[in-house]
């Protein structure tokens, strides 16, 4: 049968194809044959590459001694570590090799002597080897080694932000007396503002009473109290030697030689590895509105070099230095783009110093149209794609924000609007950063435009986000007390919110905007805590808030007081968690010194603001129901009223004591600890012998050992054994008759029977 054109077209093709694929398959074979045979003769060439991949694929459990590919490997690495140096990826292997114990821990001390950077180190390997050390294998001669490692190829390592993101992890070691040295120095390095805790320098502290005063925590104590004074209250030396000792060891020498004979800087094995982005990666909008505007020139050059022009100006685009800023202060031509200052640092430095109300309202023009473009009409799409970009250009309008000290008109217009459509997930710490920035709202439209959309947000969101918010809430707060204490004139009148604004407000009004502020808090504080079951997380923002709350009169000269409601004093006092009962504490004592100084004031100058009968009542009230609970064991009897019978039902054995400070749950382990010390050979745990005479003082002094210096000063403040608790109440004296009236420079005080101190 005779075959068609298309058939043999077909078999033509077919046969073609065929013959193509054979091809193809010997020449992939070839290829592979070939990198095979090269690989062979790299590694026959060069040693180290199987002597690398033998310490990254060793098993656990392999035996040391009589190994000699294990000695044979670790010569081969030594030799080229002090010859030329290691590179990136054999620092990584060899230190996950050493600090994994694998082998057990006899070469670990030998490897880590040998690591000796040539370029760089990879900030990855470090924090593997941290959470090595965190398993405790290593012994404590290893331990100490490698934190000398670390502070030695410190500058050489590539990045630093994973490192201070496990800054936690690393202070524990603060404890190991070996250790803590050297892990101070290394935390010395780490430290920002945001380390310091208020805890950490208790431990610090703790720490100096049992060692003495040790060079290495008084380094690190001063540096904490340069970022924050308020937590650091001891005086430190003011000659003191500077810096650590040197714990380069081992590496010094050979980290000299390697550097002389690569004649080359680390900065220059850093360079290859940063900027590297896939510019076609990211889609770009239609109307580009997130991305900043070129600084460029407003004026053609031919306008500035025309003889008959009078305008001399000099355009910012030519300037680079602040000192040719200040030259030419006077004499800068704006650019084209106003939303290119953003990129600019020495244009915002511009901004800062001369105050140009024009410059200011052609930024918030372009800045309030890219908003709104970008964010509230977007509809295509296109905003959920450009995520990063979006991320990108919030992150450098706060930045802009921090660095001006006030945030723009526009952005307030727009977080009202954005706040009715916002999910509260989306860019959440951008734009809780951003709402903190707003100026003072005026009371008659603060819930509207603020209150209302936060508050369903709030009661819908997640716990980590109630969280978010009352800390933005409070940024907010400290915000808008520190434009009250600079911005107000002396005659507290008149405040500028902000200072490129024409709004102003009476001090009256102020204080009402003040106060829906705090109220509003507390509403959401008092219901998020029944929501969330009282939640010690954020109890501990709350109460972040409160002590800003707390102190508005002496820290920042605002006549006002307002008390914590009743959803927040009582979850903190009846807490578990020991923390937030010491911090409530030192809330209370801070309020009674605020309400003790206004009522001197009052009393001493015509001018002292009035504080309500009412604000009395409430701090005498709390202070009865803290006093008669952790220390009378009375906690029913005043303050807390419930009907007997009810009380009785319930079962529990001496209820009225069940908060005390031995009782309390939070306290309840350091009353048995505490037991424990006292009478070791003790078969009976009797917590009720704490309270004769002798043991209660020491109990109280084991307490205040443990940091808890908030009830330190509130008991100080409050409690005497000789004569008893004390508030500050109102000039009429109190009704109830087992409060006597005691008189404390000249001011009534409500005094609560201690009856034996306990």
């Amino acid at each position: 049968m005779a075959t068609t054109p298309d058939q043999s077209g077909t078999a033509e093709l077919d046969s073609s194809t065929s013959s193509e694929q054979s091809v193809s398959s010997r020449s992939s074979n070839r290829s592979l044959r070939v990198a095979e045979i090269e690989r062979r003769k790299i590694e026959a060439e060069d040693p180290f590459v199987p002597a690398l991949k033998y310490f990254s694929k060793v098993e656990a459990g392999t035996p040391i001694h009589g190994n000699d590919e294990l000695e044979r490997s670790l010569v081969l690495v030594e030799r080229v570590a002090y010859s030329k140096g290691l590179p990136p990826e054999a620092i990584s292997v060899m230190l996950e090799f050493a600090m994994s114990c694998r082998m057990g821990t006899g070469p670990c001390v030998r490897v880590l002597k040998c690591l000796i950077p040539a370029t760089v180190v990879p900030q990855e390997a470090v924090v593997r080897a941290v959470v090595w050390l965190c398993v405790g294998k290593i012994p404590v001669n290893a331990q100490v080694l490698f934190i000398k490692w670390v502070l030695t190829v410190f500058d050489m390592i590539d990045a630093k932000d994973q490192l201070r993101s496990i800054y936690g992890f690393l202070f524990n070691f603060v404890t190991e007396e070996t250790l803590c040295p050297y892990i101070c120095h290394l935390l010395y390095l780490l430290t920002r503002k945001e380390s310091v805790r208020l805890f950490r320098v208790r431990k610090l502290l703790d720490l100096q009473s049992k060692l003495g005063r040790q060079p290495f925590l008084l380094h690190l104590l001063s540096l904490y109290k340069v970022f924050c004074p308020e937590l650091v209250t001891l005086s430190l030396p003011s000659r003191m030697r500077i810096g650590f000792r040197n714990h380069i060891g081992p590496w010094k020498s050979a980290l000299n030689a390697i550097q002389k004979k690569n004649n080359a800087q680390v900065a220059s094995g850093i360079s290859p590895t940063l900027g590297m982005r896939d510019k076609t990666s990211t889609r770009k909008r239609k109307l580009r509105h997130l991305e900043l505007p070129v600084l460029s020139s407003e004026f053609h050059t031919h306008d500035q070099t025309d003889p008959s022009s009078n305008r001399k100006v000099v355009p910012l685009v030519q300037l680079h230095s602040f000192s040719q800023l200040l030259e030419n202060l006077h004499r800068i031509e704006l650019p084209a783009q106003m939303g290119s200052l953003l990129g600019s640092s020495l244009a915002l430095q511009y901004l800062d110093c001369v105050q140009d109300e024009s410059a200011f309202l052609r930024l918030n023009f372009w800045l309030g149209h890219a908003l709104h473009e970008e964010f509230l009409f977007c509809s295509d799409g296109g905003f959920s794609q450009n995520l990063q970009e979006a991320l990108q250009f919030l992150d450098r309008l706060l930045s802009t924000q921090h660095f001006l000290q006030e945030g723009f008109s526009s952005t307030e217009a727009f977080l009202y609007k954005f706040l009715n459509v916002w999910d509260g997930s989306l860019l959440r710490p951008q734009i809780l950063g951003l709402l903190s920035n707003i100026p003072v709202v005026p009371s008659s439209c603060i819930s509207r435009v603020l209150f209302e959309p936060l508050m369903q947000l709030y009661f819908t969101s997640t716990l980590f986000f109630k969280c978010a918010l009352i800390e933005c809430l409070n940024s907010m707060l400290l915000k808008w007390l520190t434009w009250h204490s600079v911005y107000a004139l002396e005659d507290g009148l008149d405040i500028s919110l902000n200072s490129h604004t024409s709004i102003n407000m009476t001090l009256s009004g102020f204080m009402d905007s003040l106060m829906e502020l705090v109220h509003f808090v507390g509403r959401l504080a008092s219901v998020g805590l029944q929501l969330e079951g009282c939640h010690s997380l954020l109890l501990s923002f709350i109460l972040d808030f409160y002590e800003t709350v707390c102190d508005m009169f002496l820290k920042f000269g605002l006549p006002l007081v307002v008390m914590l409601p009743p959803g927040v004093f009582y979850p903190a006092l009846f807490a578990t968690d020991p923390v937030s009962v010491d911090r409530l504490a030192y809330i209370m004592y801070r309020y009674k010194v605020n309400l003790t100084s206004a009522k001197s004031q009052e009393k001493r100058t015509e001018q002292g603001f009035h504080i309500s009968r009412q604000t009395y009542q409430e701090f005498n009230h709390y202070l009865v129901v803290m006093v008669n609970t952790l220390w009378n064991s009375k906690m029913f009897q005043q303050g807390i009223v419930l009907q007997e019978e009810l009380l009785v039902k319930s079962g529990v054995p001496q209820y009225w004591s069940s908060f005390n400070f031995i009782h309390h749950p939070a306290f309840l382990s350091y009353a048995v600890n505490f037991h424990h010390k006292c009478w070791p050979g003790s078969r009976d745990m009797d917590l009720n012998s704490i309270k004769h005479s002798k043991p209660w003082g020491w109990y109280l002094e084991y307490l205040f050992t443990q940091g808890f210096e908030g009830l330190k000063l509130f008991l100080q403040s409050n409690i005497s054994r000789r004569s008893s608790a004390t508030d500050v109440q109102d000039d009429s004296r109190p009704t109830d008759q087992s409060c006597g009236a005691a008189f404390v420079a000249g001011m009534p005080l409500c005094a609560v029977p201690v009856h034996g101190g306990r």
